[in-house]
């Protein structure tokens, strides 16, 4: 593998782990790790020496959760600086379970119900807005969520380090600005409807868009209404739009026809302080979507949505939800850090060796969405395969699908047969696959490469002993 151009060495080949032999070793084993993002640790590292040196490469002093994260994180910003449309920074939060870990319940706090341990990790993760492209981590906090005071103020409240709704404003202080590049504007859900959280964003110049959750008091009313929602609510529609709403256990997948309105507000603050910020009202635009006429059984949707990048018409109302619309590619990111990379499935005895090997597992698990983005780029039904992946690759699935599948396929044939692989059908009615078939075809991909790459091993073998 080159290693001027390999994952491994863009993320981690300029870390400063006090010997250039560890920075070496920690790029070898994450290119190694590539191959097979999936599965457990010794899925990953199937080699023993390589999984023994992983394991102590982990808990080295010098090999911290904060030093390998940013240095993956200035990898994105880096790739940030040079693309040439808006970049979302989608943030949100997951759990990470680590129960099992008995030598570790004490130092881990509590998640869930209060009955397991682990992390709350808030991910802060860069896409491109026009195509919903990965491009990589630009924070990843690891809360240890503590144990409050019965009695609380809501003083000490405020004041307290640990108080989650900190998050928001750092995994933004983290991420950065860009000072030359695209507009970067942070993506986020409606937990994020802090005021704290929005007077960081106007007060630093950074640029937002949340789904509201309060319905906030007004500093004037609007349509003779005092807060926010039922100002929304009077506002008059200007635009009419398909929204794409995803399925739930209960209802399957749908689109919804939805309309649009728009306005200018100013938000009061708080009646009771709960949080640090400037003590001045917040002047932002407010995008209502919602659904007239949902199907019988069904909740309508709504969203208000809040943002500091002004909207003045319905084409740029368009384009603030476009953005909002992007927000579930980081709860795919959560399942290809959980599911494909299984992070929570690993075995480490101390928080010195666990907390540096969830970043690592973090930046490859970005991989697994690139997949995705490879077989939906504008571009994917031009560019020849071997442009972005290994010949060998593409040999061995031309090889397998025989006529099927031409031995020069682009992008998008590539991917889509690598996608049947994994159970995809490649029907007109089955759209575009999700990363995780496309992780299962390729985990089947690899293996036929590793198992003609031994068949030719072998033969070269005995060959030589003839």
């Amino acid at each position: 593998m080159n290693r001027a151009l390999s994952f491994g060495n863009q993320n981690f080949g300029q870390v400063n782990l006090k010997d250039q032999r560890r920075t070496r070793r920690l790029v070898d084993l994450v290119d190694v790790m590539l191959r097979h993002p999936g599965g457990s640790l010794p899925d990953k590292l199937n080699r023993p020496a390589d999984l023994r040196a992983f394991y102590r490469l982990m808990n080295r002093k010098e090999v911290t959760h904060d030093v390998l994260i940013t240095s993956h994180a200035d990898q994105t910003r880096r790739t940030i600086a040079v693309q040439d449309d808006t970049v979302l920074i989608l943030h949100d939060a997951t759990e990470l379970d680590y129960s099992t870990l008995t030598t570790l319940r004490d130092h881990l706090g509590q998640i869930g119900c209060g009955t397991t341990v682990g992390y709350i990790c808030h991910n802060s993760l860069a896409v491109r807005a026009d195509t919903g492209e990965t491009l990589g981590l630009t924070s990843q906090i690891l809360h240890h969520r503590a144990t409050v005071p019965k009695k609380e103020t809501a003083k000490q409240k405020r004041e307290r380090l640990s108080r989650e709704s900190r998050l928001w404003v750092k995994g933004a202080k983290n991420t950065g600005l860009v000072q030359q590049g695209p507009l970067v504007v942070d993506v986020s859900d409606s937990l994020s409807d802090t005021f704290e959280y929005m007077s960081y964003e106007v007060n630093h110049q950074r640029h937002f868009v949340l789904r509201a959750k309060e319905n906030r008091k007004l500093v004037k009313p609007l349509f003779g209404q005092a807060y926010l929602f039922d100002a929304m609510r009077e506002a008059p529609s200007v635009h009419e739009r398909q929204v794409r709403i995803a399925g739930t256990t209960n209802h399957k997948p749908r689109t919804a026809t939805v309309q649009v309105s728009f306005c200018k507000v100013g938000i009061a603050l708080p009646a009771v302080r709960s949080g640090e910020y400037s003590k001045e009202p917040l002047e932002l635009w407010a995008v209502r979507v919602w659904e007239p006429n949902p199907p019988e059984g069904v909740e309508a949707l709504e969203w208000v949505l809040l943002t500091n990048v002004e909207v003045t018409n319905a084409a740029e109302a368009e384009e603030r939800i476009a953005w909002y619309e992007r927000r579930p590619i980081i709860e795919e990111y959560h399942k290809g850090q959980k599911t494909g990379c299984q992070i929570p499935a690993m075995q480490f005895t101390t928080l010195g060796g666990l907390e540096p090997a969830i970043a690592v597992l973090s930046a490859v698990a970005t991989t697994l969405l690139r997949l995705r983005d490879a077989a939906r780029a504008p571009d994917a039904d031009k560019r020849m395969a071997t442009e972005v992946v290994a010949p060998e690759y593409v040999e061995v699935l031309t090889s397998h699908y025989c006529a099927r599948l031409s031995p020069t396929p682009t992008v998008k044939e590539f991917y889509m047969h690598v996608a049947r692989l994994g159970g995809h059908q490649n029907r007109k009615c089955d759209g575009f696959p999700g990363w995780i078939t496309l992780w299962r075809g390729w985990m089947k991909l690899q293996a036929m490469l590793d198992g003609r790459q031994a068949t030719l091993r072998r033969q070269t073998k005995r060959c030589g002993k003839t």
